[in-house]
């Protein structure tokens, strides 16, 4: 099927009802060639709010965009209120090329909402927020963890934020993670336009997993009857997330050959032991030890590393939500 190309769109130009998929002409490249951004519109039969969900920020963060492929398969627009825009793959130059980075070897998620007058990346970034981001009400962004890292099911959200909190409490994750917007990312810069957002981490980078896939789809439809989108009803986890106030990547202070000694979702105690680190020839060179008791959120694997690597991501518990 032979779909459309469009430099603009308007929401309320769509037949309710109805799945309307196109192209968004983002920018060109070298040939003057639209680089094209995929969208898929569920424009409801009834009014509503606009949910926006979002999926390979990054471009090797691939269990978002099987979440909008099969989420999208399961809607059917004559029973929703509102409107959804999917966009199965933000970045779609490091897309092809299966990279984290953008071209230019910025991280998008770090420098939104980009500049008119930039560098490509950050007019990449101004042309999304301008052509498809100010569009939304709410925002889902779905990620994975980076390169040589594995993460659990959690949430990014700011839980000062009555609705992002309830958003974050929705998505049936194994963690959820108060992180104030203040970075640079696409979740931080709709938000300082009054859109309600929270990040999604599901799984690891470069591969598609059915578990968090699922588990991702059941949150957003959760997420869409408490909008009032969809008439269902709320399935939630017998066992409720664990929720951190705040967390910390523990780096090492030396070269060598690592070994994390905790898996995803332990919880741990203060002084711990969480990683070795040997040299070459097998000799012990240090332990790390936590340095407070946690959760662990993400872990590396990757195994050999110089001074400064990535030990685990870990979380401190709320004692109370």
């Amino acid at each position: 099927m032979k779909r459309s190309h469009r430099s603009q769109f308007d929401l309320k130009s769509f037949e309710k009802g109805k799945k309307h998929e196109f192209f968004f002409d983002m920018v060109s490249d070298g040939l003057g060639i639209p680089i094209s951004m995929p969208v898929i519109v569920l424009k409801g039969r009834f009014d509503g709010p606009t949910l926006g969900i979002t999926a390979v920020v990054h471009g090797n963060e691939l269990n978002g965009l099987s979440v909008i492929q099969n989420l999208v398969k399961e809607i059917d627009c004559e029973e929703l209120s509102g409107t959804i825009v999917a966009i199965p793959v933000v970045n779609v130059p490091s897309f092809h090329v299966h990279t984290r980075r953008f071209i230019d070897n910025e991280d998008l998620n770090r420098i939104f909402p980009g500049k008119p007058k930039g560098n490509r990346s950050a007019q990449y970034v101004y042309q999304f927020m301008e052509g498809v981001a100010k569009k939304f009400d709410y925002l889902i962004d779905l990620h994975t963890a980076s390169n040589g890292r594995i993460n659990s099911y959690y949430i990014r959200a700011n839980l000062n934020s009555k609705i992002e909190k309830e958003m974050a409490m929705l998505q049936n994750a194994e963690i959820v993670l108060h992180v104030p917007p203040k970075d640079g990312t696409l979740r931080d810069a709709v938000s300082e336009l009054g859109i309600h957002a929270i990040t999604v981490e599901v799984g690891d980078p470069n591969r598609f997993q059915k578990g968090v896939v699922r588990s991702s789809m059941s949150g957003i439809f959760n997420v869409l009857t408490y909008l009032k989108m969809l008439e269902d009803d709320i399935e939630l986890l017998d066992e409720p997330p664990v929720i951190c106030s705040s967390s910390e990547w523990l780096y090492t202070d030396h070269g060598g050959v690592l070994e994390v000694k905790v898996k995803l979702c332990e919880k741990v105690e203060q002084g711990e032991v969480i990683a070795t680190l040997k040299d070459v020839f097998g000799n012990l060179i240090k332990s790390y030890h936590a340095p407070n008791d946690g959760i662990v959120i993400g872990r590396s694997v990757q195994p050999i590393g110089q001074t400064g690597s990535r030990i685990i991501h870990l979380g401190k518990i709320k004692s109370k939500l």
